[in-house]
């Protein structure tokens, strides 16, 4: 079930799939986002279907205005990424709400933990909730 939320300021979220404009998020991540520069719309459209997805629209025009999306288990584990706002809406707080929107959306589950990588918005994140991790040292990646 999808879940609408009013935001401050004329901006409203949704975790409706059918309202992401998946063109829209493909030309923001692959043109604009240093993680995902170069990301094929096929790559893009895969993330969207096996994701939970967050879109912030105008409450007026219905466009949308950020993204962010969760890789979840939905009992253990998420992983928050692909966050992005629009250049024209930024330094409204629209990062920060939405943000919020996931952590609370996120509660009830029973998580153990939410992670999420940034390499320059560590106080939007700081905001609601985020740490750096206790023990990186501890932590793994493999990449392909």
């Amino acid at each position: 079930m999808a879940d609408d939320l009013t935001l401050a300021d004329g901006y409203e979220l949704s975790t409706d799939p059918d309202r992401i404009d998946a063109e829209r998020v493909h030309r923001w991540l692959s043109t604009d986002a240093y993680w995902a520069i170069g990301r094929p719309r096929e790559k893009q459209d895969r993330a969207i279907a096996g994701s939970l997805n967050f879109g912030v629209y105008d409450s007026a025009s219905g466009e949308q205005v950020a993204y962010a999306r969760v890789v979840t288990d939905h009992a253990t584990f998420a992983w928050l990424c692909d966050v992005y706002v629009e250049r024209s809406v930024r330094g409204k707080g629209i990062g920060t709400a939405l943000a919020a929107a996931v952590r609370d959306h996120l509660r009830p589950l029973g998580l153990r933990r939410v992670l999420l990588a940034t390499h320059d918005a560590h106080a939007v994140y700081e905001q609601v909730g985020f740490r750096p991790l206790d023990r990186p040292d501890q932590w793994m990646a493999h990449t392909f």
